[in-house]
């Protein structure tokens, strides 16, 4: 594309974005025919997050249904929120109570937890997803804005700064997106509302309560003024005429619909809440004997808010303000002055670290002489947690590291675990310049597992489970023993649980993994740049080291993370050990077509249907060919289990057992989608896993009876062993990804552990 295609997509995106103003009537017919354009503020943000649609989970080992607003579909996922689908889903059933007024109306939201959970990202998630919704047809905001100019005396013209507009400029919007049906009287409102309502294909009606803003009423009052010293009877219509009045859209953003008080923000409550008084305005514009509306600033957080969305981000720095908004909710009103109210529309936010519960408990132990009790009663908590899912650490981590905001998806467990070991290459700069440094395979999924372990309840594990298989299980949903499947609900856990609670946070595990980056290894070999591969061992034993002297564990913290490294560690080697061997014994696997054509022939069988061949004619499955596959590949069983080519009920029962009910459950995982066998991820079948490659050492050891795992860091030439590495850091290059240095590194390292149980 050239420079003038870029500039007329340009063009086009705005083009879409914006309408051309309209007359009140003219709104009124476009309400009546799309009456979600009318939706009051929690209504709108509930239908933009509905509109972006759900994606099926698995967080803490159950399917759970997740917004995809939360994944910042609108910003390349940039501000995705990961995990913590729960409490997302318990916001959004709050705004469907408090849109429908079904009694949390009057609530503030209230979102806590640790730093490094999602909390600052939901915001900026909100405001990603509320501004593109805004610029879709379907998410259009309206509001007001005022031409005074012709209605009076010349000087009468609207002014908001020090000198007066003219021509078009004399339009000006309400400060705080004025909703357009708040120009209505009262009586009349309700009947254009009741007329919108009886059109909307939805349970939750539109209200549009409250007065037009003070700063719009200004402008109503003159142009009514006006027109009624000249004896006009219709005034409404025409103090509403398109040359006064005209509906306009307007994309929302942060001061524009979403008001934001941030950390540092100061001045009085009344200005963080909805502005000040300007002292030169008040002085030039006069408003008989009282304070003019249009000398007030409208930059407070709920101005800005009003129409949508406000939201108080480190709400313990603002302590005091929160008790000043007790009965903005409810009453849907705040004052600009004694004299001067302004009705608000916002759903209001706010976000904490735990620090604000203790300062709201301050006086708990006076129980019903809290003077902070009424507080706490308006806010409805939800809190986030660490993440507990290995894939979305892993995830969080790689965006940590490379600000790769993609959001992962996956069909199947297997499609995650190759994201989750997946190394990462980053370039940084040094004394000698740029240099690329290497995560090898599974690093990033070691460091992802060790947080996750120091964030799980130990205290509610089965007898039978360790940490390290929690943590899989609540990945998968399931844990794989050989052939035995076992899902999260044959496990019991405590009714109460810590998890994700405490632990290590991301951002620690970050500036570890950062630091390693930048630090010289001390590892050498004649022709591979090994002193650039940072190994999993690595990363945890560089966290395990760091955790002592970080501020941010206690000691009895530290202490006890430093213990969970173990398993964490014992857990990779064996995914390491897992990808030598397969890379190893690469030429003894089955070709997966092979695999494949075996299930399709048992499916077939089971479900007495006929298969298409090569010539496109439908046969029988083919006995012999089952039989064959399960003799020798399998291994399970003999001739001795067959009569001939039929299978004895043995056989029969493995493959109901084994591999129909593997498909079944597939099957019913996908049953919104027409099922075929040929969906099918082979690795989804527990037995057939064993087929596709997971060998032992002494499969190892009958393959190949003069390799020698002690000769592997430097093997004889010419020898068995010489010849099988070359083909295994080949093969793991082929099928991990790993680079020569790390599939080097790796090998030796199992080899090493190999070598003493070896014979």
């Amino acid at each position: 594309m050239s420079g003038k295609d870029y500039i007329t997509a340009a063009d086009r995106e705005l083009d879409a974005t914006y309408q051309e103003p309209m007359s009140l009537s003219q709104y009124v017919d476009l309400i009546l025919d799309r009456p979600n354009l009318a939706a009051h503020a929690s209504k709108y943000l509930l239908s933009a997050i509905e509109a972006a649609d759900t994606r099926t989970v698995i967080e803490e080992g159950e399917e759970k249904e997740r917004y995809r607003f939360f994944d910042d579909l609108h910003n390349d996922g940039e501000h995705a929120i990961l995990g913590n689908t729960e409490v997302l889903n318990a916001f959004v059933d709050d705004l469907r109570s408090i849109a429908a007024r079904r009694g949390k109306e009057e609530k503030i939201v209230w979102l806590d937890g640790p730093t490094a959970t999602g909390k600052s990202e939901l915001k900026r998630c909100l405001i990603n997803g509320l501004r593109a919704y805004s610029k879709t047809d379907e998410g259009r905001r309206y509001t007001v804005e005022w031409n005074v100019a012709g209605a009076g005396e010349q000087s009468s013209a609207l002014t908001y700064g020090d000198e007066p507009l003219s021509d078009e400029d004399d339009w000006y919007q309400s400060p705080v997106q004025a909703h357009p049906l708040t120009v209505f009287p009262e009586a009349v409102r309700e009947d254009v509302l009741a007329a919108v309502n009886d059109r909307l294909d939805d349970y939750v009606p539109i209200h549009v309560d409250g007065r037009l803003d003070p700063f719009s009423r200004e402008a109503y009052d003159y142009l009514e003024e006006q027109y009624r010293r000249q004896g006009v009877e219709d005034l409404f219509s025409a103090v509403t005429s398109p040359k006064h009045l005209r509906v306009k859209n307007y994309v929302v953003d942060v001061g524009q619909g979403i008001g934001v008080l941030h950390s540092e923000d100061e001045g009085s409550p009344k200005e963080r809440l909805v502005g000040s008084w300007m002292a030169g305005m008040l002085r030039e514009l006069d408003s008989r004997g009282r304070k003019n509306p249009q000398a007030f600033s409208y930059d407070g957080v709920l101005s800005q808010g009003n129409g949508l969305l406000t939201i108080v981000e480190d709400a313990a720095q603002h302590a005091d303000l929160l008790q000043k908004l007790l009965n903005v909710p409810d009453e849907g009103s705040v004052k600009l002055d004694k004299g001067i109210g302004m009705d608000v529309d916002t759903q209001m936010i706010i976000i904490s670290n735990p620090d604000l519960e203790a300062t709201l408990n301050q006086h708990a132990e006076r129980e019903g002489q809290d003077p902070l009790k009424a507080l706490k009663r308006r806010l409805n908590k939800h809190e986030f947690t660490y993440l507990t899912n290995l894939s979305l650490e892993a995830q969080l981590l790689r965006r940590e590291l490379t600000n790769d905001t993609t959001v992962w998806e996956a069909d199947s467990w297997t499609d995650l675990d190759e994201r989750i070991r997946e190394p990462i290459t980053i370039r940084v700069r040094g004394e000698e310049g740029v240099r690329e440094r290497e995560l090898a395979p599974h690093a990033i999924e070691a460091a992802a597992l060790y947080d996750v372990v120091t964030r799980l309840d130990s205290n509610d594990l089965p007898a039978d489970l360790d940490l390290v298989e929690k943590a899989l299980l609540f990945d998968r949903g399931y844990l794989q023993d050989g052939d035995e499947r076992r899902d999260v609900e044959d496990f019991e856990f405590g009714a109460t649980t810590a998890d994700g609670e405490h632990g290590i946070p991301v951002t620690f595990t970050r500036d570890v993994i950062a630091d390693l980056l930048h630090e010289e290894t001390d590892r050498h070999h004649a022709d591979l740049p090994v002193e650039d591969v940072i190994m999993p061992r690595d990363v945890l034993d560089a966290m395990a080291d760091d955790l002592a002297s970080a501020p941010v564990f206690s000691k009895g913290e530290a202490a006890e993370f430093e213990e969970r490294v173990v398993p964490v560690k014992s857990h990779i080697f064996d995914r390491q050990e897992a990808d030598v061997l397969a890379a190893l014994m690469r030429e003894k696997r089955v070709d997966q077509s092979t695999v494949e054509e075996y299930i399709e022939h048992v499916y077939a069988w089971a479900t007495d249907e006929q298969i298409e061949n090569a010539r496109g004619e439908y046969v029988d499955p083919d006995p012999l060919k089952m039989k064959i596959f399960e003799i020798e590949h399998l291994g399970r069983f003999g001739e001795a289990d067959y009569h001939g080519e039929d299978p004895t009920k043995d056989v029969e029962q493995f493959r109901t057992d084994k591999i129909i009910t593997a498909l079944n459950r597939f099957a019913w995982h996908n049953r919104d989608e027409e099922f075929r066998v040929s969906d099918v991820n082979p690795k989804e079948i527990p037995v057939i896993q064993t087929v596709l490659g997971s060998h032992d050492w002494n499969d190892v050891e009958r393959t190949f009876e003069d390799f020698d795992p002690s000769q592997w860091d430097s093997p004889p030439a010419n020898t068995e062993t010489a010849r099988l590495k070359t083909q295994t850091i080949e093969n793991m290059m082929e099928l991990f990804d790993y680079s020569e240095a790390a599939a080097e590194l790796t090998s030796r390292h199992v080899m090493g552990q190999v070598s003493y149980r070896w014979d």
